[in-house]
C-alpha cells in the first residue's frame, strides 16, 4: 500500500481528529506517536502526532522537519501540516515558523492556511475565525491558559508569525468553487504572498478548497480542509475504494475518562457526567504534587470501575482557578503538574483493567499516550465530529506485557455535552 498523504500534527488530539477525517473519507490511516524511526506502517495516510504546539519554536521546527523527512522517505506525495481549528498559538509561533520551514524543505513558495471546521462550529469569514456565532476572541479561547487567542483576524495573526506575506481568499471567491480558488491563489502567489487564509463556512467550501490544492506540495489547516484531499488521490487513480477503513477489533473491558482540558466544552461535559456517573475533580491548587494527586484518584477509583459505565477523573478548572495555579507555580510548572498527575492516573487505571479510555485535552492526551508507551494508533469510527475511537497496544512500565486498549483522544473544545457517556455506546 503506497503512502499518499503524509501528515504532521502539532498535538495528539489534533492528530486523531485529522486521522478520523481521512478515514471517514476512505483513506486507511495510521497515527504514529512522535517522530518516526524506522519503517512506517502501511497505510494510505500516516499522521505523525507531535507535542509541538506549545514547545519552543526551535524544537517545534526541528521535530516537524524530522517528521517530514520520514514521511517523504516513505514516498508521501503531499504533506499536510495540521494545527487546531482555533488556530491557537502565540505571536512567536509555532504555526508560522513550522509552515515556513516545511515550505523551504519542499522548495515551494506558497500554501493555504485554513483551520475551518463548520461541523464543529469553526468557520472563517473575511479572514476572521468564528467559534459558533462568536468571534474567536470572544469564544473562551481568549482565556486559554497556554495560548490565549485575542485576535480573530487570521491574516493578522499569521502575519505576525512569518516573514512571508499573508493574503486572503474571500468568501465571494470560495463560493465560485475550485477553479476560482485556484485563480485567486495564483494571483496572491504572483503578488508575493506566501500564504492565503481561505474563507470557509460549509463542507462544500472545504471540498472545493481541497480540490483546489491538489497540486500543492504542502497544505496547512485544521482537519476540516482535509476532507477534500482523498478525492484528489481517487481522481488520479491512486486511491482504491475502501469499505473497511474504520474497522477496529471489538472492544470490551472496564471504561474510564481522564480530563485535563479547561475548555468550556470539557467543563460542560464534566458537569453533565456528574449527574450520571462517578466524577472526581482533583484540586492541584490544594495539592500541588503529581504523585499525591494520582494516588488520591486511584484510591477513589477502587470499587467504582465498571464495564457498563465510566468513571471520570478530572483536573479541569475554570479560568480563575487556572490563573491562581499558574500564579502559584508558574505557567509551565502548572501545566506539567496536571499532565504528570493525569498520565499517572491513566497508567494506574489501565493497570487495573481499564480497556476503554477517553482522554480530554491535547496536552493531557500527549502525556497519557507517552506514559502508556503507545507508539501508533489504528483509527476507527467517529464518536462526535473530530473524535474517533482508536486501537493501540500499551507498553508501559506497570504492564507485564503489551496489552491492547481502545483510546479516544478528545480535543478540549470538541464533543457534545454528553460525550463522556455517549463515547462508550459507540465502541
Amino acid at each position: 500500500m503506497p503512502l499518499l498523504l503524509g501528515c504532521i500534527a502539532d498535538d495528539f488530539t489534533g492528530a486523531t481528529d485529522l486521522a478520523s477525517m481521512l478515514v471517514k473519507n476512505g483513506m486507511a490511516t495510521v497515527q504514529v506517536i512522535g517522530v518516526p524511526h524506522g519503517a512506517l506502517p502501511e497505510a494510505d495516510a500516516v499522521v505523525v502526532a507531535l507535542k509541538s504546539r506549545t514547545a519552543p519554536v526551535g524544537q517545534a521546527v526541528a521535530e516537524s522537519l524530522a517528521a517530514a523527512e520520514a514521511l517523504l522517505a516513505a514516498g508521501a506525495k503531499q504533506l499536510f501540516f495540521k494545527y487546531c481549528s482555533t488556530f491557537d498559538s502565540t505571536d512567536e509561533g509555532n504555526i508560522g515558523p513550522v509552515a515556513d520551514a516545511l515550505l523551504k524543505r519542499l522548495g515551494s513558495g506558497f500554501a493555504i492556511a485554513c483551520p475551518a471546521f463548520p461541523a464543529n462550529g469553526r468557520s472563517i469569514y473575511q479572514g476572521h475565525l468564528f467559534v459558533g456565532s462568536r468571534l474567536l476572541s470572544e469564544s473562551g479561547m481568549e482565556n486559554h491558559p497556554l495560548t490565549p487567542m485575542r485576535d480573530p483576524d487570521l491574516v493578522r495573526v499569521l502575519g505576525r508569525q512569518t516573514e512571508g506575506g499573508v493574503g486572503l481568499v474571500p468568501f465571494a471567491v470560495v463560493e465560485h468553487g475550485a477553479a476560482a480558488i485556484r485563480r485567486e491563489m495564483t494571483r496572491l502567489a504572483e503578488s508575493g504572498r506566501r500564504y492565503a487564509i481561505v474563507d470557509a463556512v460549509s463542507d462544500a467550501h472545504l471540498h472545493a478548497i481541497g480540490e483546489a490544492v491538489a497540486s500543492h506540495a504542502l497544505v496547512t489547516g485544521g482537519s476540516g480542509v482535509a476532507m477534500g484531499l482523498p478525492e484528489n488521490f481517487r481522481r488520479a487513480g491512486l486511491l482504491p475504494a475502501r469499505s473497511d477503513a474504520a474497522a477496529l477489533p471489538a472492544a470490551s473491558g472496564l471504561c474510564a475518562v481522564v480530563a485535563g482540558s479547561c475548555s468550556r466544552a470539557t467543563l460542560g461535559q464534566i458537569g453533565f457526567a456528574r449527574d450520571h456517573v462517578p466524577v472526581l475533580e482533583l484540586d492541584p491548587l490544594a495539592t500541588p504534587d503529581a504523585a499525591a494527586l494520582a494516588a488520591e484518584a486511584l484510591r477513589w477509583a477502587e470499587g467504582k470501575l465498571d464495564a457498563a459505565r465510566p468513571l471520570v477523573v478530572a483536573a479541569s478548572a475554570p479560568p480563575e482557578k487556572v490563573a491562581a495555579l499558574q500564579a502559584k507555580l508558574g505557567r509551565d510548572a502548572a501545566g506539567a503538574l496536571v499532565e504528570h498527575a493525569l498520565a499517572a492516573v491513566a497508567e494506574g487505571l489501565v493497570a487495573r483493567g481499564v480497556k476503554r479510555l477517553v482522554v480530554a485535552g491535547g496536552e493531557t492526551s500527549g502525556a497519557v499516550v507517552q506514559r502508556l508507551g503507545v507508539r501508533s494508533l489504528r483509527i476507527g469510527a467517529e464518536i462526535d465530529p473530530g473524535v474517533p475511537w482508536t486501537f493501540a497496544e500499551t507498553r508501559f512500565a506497570g504492564g507485564a506485557e503489551p496489552a491492547s486498549i481502545h483510546l479516544a483522544l478528545k480535543s478540549g473544545n470538541f464533543g457534545a455535552r454528553d460525550f463522556f457517556l455517549k463515547a462508550f455506546q459507540h465502541v
